[in-house]
């Protein structure tokens, strides 16, 4: 018998699959805003990413047998659901349009930097999107230059790793959210 806690991610499963609304309700506060964003993102159509978001809750409840903490956490799958579902959605009203991809891409990196750890984000978003070379980033950040470095090839591994083992809507594909 194992005496390890169980994380919130398991926890929140077994009670979904016990059928507590309370746990959907739990569920959906914390979550709803990132499925949201990204789905309003990939889509450009509050309208759309609105309903789209009570899609993906709503086979979550329905299905939630269908998440499997062991492949990765509850946030990465719901993005994974959520970026597959609107990309599919996008496909239907457009069809192969290159730029599909590309926006559901971009829109994805955009989440995975938002769930990483905020030493590593605040390294992204100050030395990669603003262009910046390691020695400015240290500077701008008041840490070393070795410290900026490492944070920014951190970042960019975790995005590259999630990027590619993104599989499907039951991979661990994004870094967990910052706790």
């Amino acid at each position: 018998m194992s005496d390890r806690t169980p994380s919130w991610d398991e926890q929140i499963r077994w009670r979904l699959l016990r059928g507590e609304e309370s746990a959907l309700g739990e569920l959906y506060d914390r979550f709803a805003p990132l499925v949201h964003g990204l789905a309003g993102l990939i889509l450009d159509d509050l309208d759309a990413a609105e309903q789209l978001t009570r899609e993906v809750f709503a086979q979550l409840w329905q299905h939630p047998a269908a998440y499997d903490p062991a492949r990765g956490s509850l946030r990465a799958w719901l993005g994974t659901l959520t970026q597959r579902r609107a990309v599919e959605r996008l496909r239907s009203q457009r069809g192969d349009d290159p730029e599909v991809e590309a926006r559901a891409t971009a829109a994805r990196v955009q989440y995975m930097v938002a769930a990483l750890p905020e030493p590593l984000r605040e390294t992204i978003a100050v030395g990669w999107y603003d262009g910046l070379r390691y020695p400015e980033t240290a500077r701008r950040l008041g840490i070393t230059e070795q410290a900026a470095k490492h944070r920014m090839r951190l970042g960019l591994q975790l995005i590259s790793s999630a990027l590619a083992g993104q599989d499907g809507p039951d991979a661990g594909g994004c870094p967990g959210p910052a706790r």
